[in-house]
This record gives structure tokens, sequence and C-alpha cells, in this order.
């Protein structure tokens, strides 16, 4: 059995490193989309769809998304916790996000690989 301390000074630290590295992870990516598309002005439609379809550019559009869906829940996850005192709408908010994260995440799986 571990006995897990809920109080102290290193608590939140992996929360925090978390938001740290998701944002880092969404920043380079954001940054290196726009390079893309200010290095490619005028290809259109046909340019952004050939651009997706290279397996790399998927693979870092996919740990992207994961980055966001698990920067939100982070930040979601804190705030019910910190705002909301019943346990029990408390717990609903938590599923309800949940399911609105995983929902968002294989949406967006399918929409980058067109399963």
């Amino acid at each position: 059995m571990v006995n897990r301390i809920v109080v102290g000074a290193h608590y939140g630290l992996r929360d925090w490193l978390a938001q740290r590295v998701t944002a880092v992870i969404m920043l380079v990516y954001a940054a290196g989309l726009v390079a893309l598309v200010l290095s490619a002005s005028g290809q259109g439609y046909e340019g952004w769809k050939a651009l997706f379809e290279q397996t790399w550019v998927r693979v870092i559009s996919s740990v992207t998304v994961f980055a966001l869906m698990f920067h939100a829940w982070v930040g979601i996850r804190d705030i019910w916790m910190d705002y909301v005192q019943p346990v029990g709408i408390r717990l609903s908010l938590h599923v309800l996000t949940i399911l609105w994260l995983v929902g968002s995440l294989v949406y967006a799986f399918k929409v980058l690989w067109g399963v």
C-alpha cells in the first residue's frame, strides 16, 4: 500500500509541470504552422491537403491535439476542484468534462487520419 500525501509543498508540482509542457508543445506547433502558412502562401486547398497527407504532419498534429486535451483537463479539473463544493456536482462535472474531451479527441483523430 502506498501512502500518498495530498497536502504539502510538492502536491501540485506535477499539474503545474504538465500545464507548462503541454503549453510549450502547443506553442511550438502553432509557430511551425504559422511558418508553413507564411512560406506556402497562395497554395490554397490543394497545398493544405498535400501537407496534411504526410504522416509526420499527422503525427505531430495528433500529439498536439492530445497535449491540448490534457492541458484542458488539468485546467478545468482544477477549476471544478477549487470552485464547486458539492461532491456530487463536482463528480458529475468531472465525468462530463472527460466525456467531452475524449469525444473531442476522437473527432480530432478522425479528422486528421480520415478514419
